[in-house]
């Protein structure tokens, strides 16, 4: 059973497998693997540099295509009218899948209309290339311009979010349009394994502290998480969350943990981010 979340009338997978950093071989087989191990949603990007070999994993776990969901993104250097849509055809090419079911802008890029991005993305999907499309690392602000200035739903906006930042303006924003959440580096990467709390609450389940974070994900409205490994066990088990539920205590302490608002992922072309009341 796939855990989904519905926007726009598209039913979306509530947990992917992400693979920035996974290269070569590793991502191939990691990517495979994970198809294997029940997850239905591959997430990549221009950036990653690693399209070919998703790819790759994709055509050898055989899953007819219509049963995965891929995300890939645009890089910002991509961004204006005619360029967007030509690195589109090349994601579309390197992955071998004939579209994405998901293609979104990486980073806001103040030197391009947005106007214009989001022009070339909805062409985009009306060529059949993506299915669907959003955003990522967007702003409140930048959030609403985008729902405005799109013909096509937004889908969703891909931040940073785990249990030590607090994405509260982010997440009442995309709420409060209808669209979703995607939590990247949802492990804080590898610090949940450090957390009293969680492991307590693991110990209560018989689970891991990922285990339990990817399953706070999971019970939180209009939020899909995508979190990335390449130990073959470790990817099985983030994937295994079906068969317990966190209490509205043990939910209401792993949400407190966000007092920490510990941002991993900061490059310098990052839009000033929103701040918690």
């Amino acid at each position: 059973m796939t855990l989904t979340t519905k926007h726009f009338g598209v039913d979306i997978p509530a947990i992917g497998f992400g693979t920035w950093k996974l290269k070569g071989e590793t991502a191939q087989e990691c990517v495979s693997k994970a198809i294997e191990a029940g997850y239905r949603m591959i997430d990549t990007a221009q950036a990653y540099e690693n399209e070919k070999d998703v790819g790759r994993g994709i055509a050898d776990a055989q899953l007819p295509r219509e049963d995965l969901w891929v995300t890939t993104k645009v890089w910002m250097s991509e961004y204006k009218d005619g360029d967007l849509q030509k690195s589109v055809e090349k994601s579309v090419s390197k992955l071998g899948t004939d579209y994405v079911d998901l293609i979104l802008l990486h980073w806001p890029n103040d030197d391009v209309p947005l106007e214009e991005s989001l022009g070339a993305l909805n062409e985009v999907r009306d060529k059949g290339l993506a299915k669907n499309i959003g955003v990522s690392n967007f702003t409140v602000d930048q959030l609403g311009k985008a729902v405005k200035l799109s013909k096509a739903p937004i889908i969703t906006n891909q931040v940073e979010y785990h249990p030590f930042i607090d994405q509260t303006p982010v997440l009442e924003a995309a709420h409060a349009i209808g669209t979703s959440v995607t939590a990247y580096s949802p492990l804080a990467q590898g610090q949940v394994f450090d957390s009293d709390i969680l492991k307590e609450i693991g110990e209560a389940h018989g689970k891991t502290p990922a285990q339990v974070v990817i399953r706070w994900f999971t019970q939180q409205p209009g939020v899909i998480t995508i979190p990335r490994s390449s130990s073959p066990e470790h990817l099985r088990q983030n994937n295994d969350v079906r068969d317990f539920e966190l209490t509205a205590e043990e939910m209401g302490r792993i949400t407190a943990l966000k007092a920490k608002n510990q941002r991993l992922i900061n490059p310098s072309w990052a839009p000033e981010w929103d701040k918690a009341a």
